[in-house]
């Protein structure tokens, strides 16, 4: 039977001015992530990826999805919208890490990406998604 219960508002216009403010939060990070993230990285991603380089598009939507998952948990667990932007923030070292790791791992990836090897691409995309998982995890409490 289909109900014709008309929804309740109430709750919406409730919590609206908190999804509003978190969202608009989780944004500005991702952006911030965004810039953080391609200046420390020693190829410059933009440039590639206007170019038509996969490997550097590959490599850099993994690592945005690989932030946003433990951001995402950040949002879902927090006490705070401090609390929120904290774990954020710990979100996108984590992820300069695990570049970082990915670089150890495989020398010369900076330089395979350029060269549009998606193979190096698809190894740094791994590294990002996995580590952003792992993170995720841990942030659920």
């Amino acid at each position: 039977m289909i109900s014709t219960a008309s929804p309740d508002l109430s709750r919406f216009l409730v919590t609206f001015p908190d999804f509003l403010l978190y969202f608009v939060c989780a944004v500005t990070m991702l952006m911030v992530f965004l810039i953080v993230y391609t200046r420390l990285t020693p190829q410059h991603e933009w440039k590639l990826i206007r170019e038509g380089n996969g490997a550097a598009a590959i490599s850099l939507g993994a690592a945005m999805v690989g932030f946003c998952l433990p951001l995402a948990s950040a949002i879902s667990n927090s006490q705070s919208l401090l609390d929120m932007l904290v774990w954020g923030g710990v979100a996108l070292v984590v992820q300069w890490g695990a570049f970082l790791a990915a670089r150890m791992l495989f020398p010369g990836l900076p330089k395979r990406i350029e060269a549009d090897d998606k193979s190096a691409g698809a190894i740094a995309a791994s590294v990002s998604l996995s580590i952003g998982i792992l993170n995720a995890a841990c942030l659920t409490y």
